[in-house]
């Protein structure tokens, strides 16, 4: 049985994961910390385990195995560093931290003690993930040209979003870092490596942080990857749009169906739209990292991607704040 501690439920996400923590045959919750002593003394009280004020303590217990991240987005650099060096297993919800430099720390810290990180990115598990990823792998749109994808609901204009969802110190941004960090990942898989970004930020209902934005990933070959996400939007769908230079894929416009249209099709006597079919979801990030744990293994793509998620977002606040485009070089290390 994996011990697990409940770090936080700052975010809108963090009961998720502990109901999960309680479904799952092999993890139970032990423990709770939060920055918010009344908020962690109540969520511990309702699963009956101990509440701790300091987070030391907590991560200094032997009966403790791994910890779910949930602290605000600033405070993540500093809680998963000493989760690493105690020696606890870590989920954490995205972004895992706001600047590259905060993350290769943590990921330094990982590394030395050998325990397993997964970061929730839920949507590289889904079902048409994978169908698009081999899609792509047969190469039937032919040289990518442009990958755009588009992730929008009405958290600000409808005020279901929690009120610190719109601080900026503690979430280190707002629409584009939270919710369009799932677009912002799925188009670096479908793209690949970008050289630069260029963002634009809306404030549509005059928050402290950006609740309408676009992120612009740029590569060497002129391939071009267009990242979308707002609080602003009651009926945007989830969308995918893939360009090559062969064909055209499309997904969730607005029905989820995963349509190509190819030369390469049509070579084979598949002409028009060609609808392919969706495979069933993987094993969510959740699942993957309890089996990490298990196997001893390391979830190798989950890290780099998330990695890259944290290069390609500060980039994007730092070209939203300075209005020119940020190359990916310039980031601190």
């Amino acid at each position: 049985m994996i011990r697990v501690a409940m770090l936080s439920f700052w975010h809108v996400h963090a009961n998720d994961y502990a109901r999960r923590a309680e479904e799952h045959p092999d993890t139970r919750i032990v423990a709770v910390w939060d920055e918010l002593p009344e908020r962690g003394r109540k969520e511990a009280q309702e699963r009956g385990v101990p509440f701790y004020e300091s987070l030391d303590e907590l991560l200094a217990q032997d009966d403790i195995d791994a910890v779910i991240v949930d602290a605000p987005t600033n405070m993540h650099r500093d809680v998963m560093v000493k989760a690493a060096e105690a020696g606890k297993h870590i989920f954490t919800e995205k972004v895992i931290a706001p600047t590259l430099r905060e993350v290769n720390e943590i990921l330094a810290a990982v590394e030395k003690s050998g325990v397993k990180l997964v970061v929730s990115l839920p949507r590289l598990y889904h079902g048409y993930t994978q169908a698009i990823r081999q899609i792509l792998d047969q190469g039937l749109l032919g040289e990518l040209t442009l990958v755009r994808v588009r992730l929008s609901h009405n958290g600000a204009t409808a005020g279901w979003l929690p009120p610190h969802f719109f601080d900026k110190e503690q979430c280190q941004g707002g629409a584009l870092i939270d919710l369009g960090c799932h677009p912002m990942y799925l188009t670096r898989l479908f793209l690949g490596e970008p050289e630069s970004v260029s963002a634009r930020y809306g404030y549509m209902t005059g928050k402290e942080v950006e609740d309408n934005a676009v992120s612009v990933l740029s590569c060497a070959n002129g391939a071009i990857g267009v990242v979308e996400a707002g609080f602003v939007n009651r009926f945007s769908p989830f969308s995918i749009e893939i360009h090559g230079k062969d064909g055209t894929l499309l997904y969730g416009t607005p029905e989820d169906k995963l349509l190509v249209r190819s030369t390469r099709l049509e070579d084979n006597g598949q002409t028009g739209w060609v609808e392919f079919p969706i495979p069933t979801d993987l094993s969510d990030a959740f699942h993957q990292w309890v089996q990490h744990i298990q196997q001893n293994t390391v979830a190798s793509e989950n890290i780099a991607l998330a990695r890259e998620l944290t290069r390609l977002m500060e980039a994007s606040n730092l070209s939203a704040a300075r209005g020119a485009v940020v190359a990916l070089s310039e980031l601190a290390e």
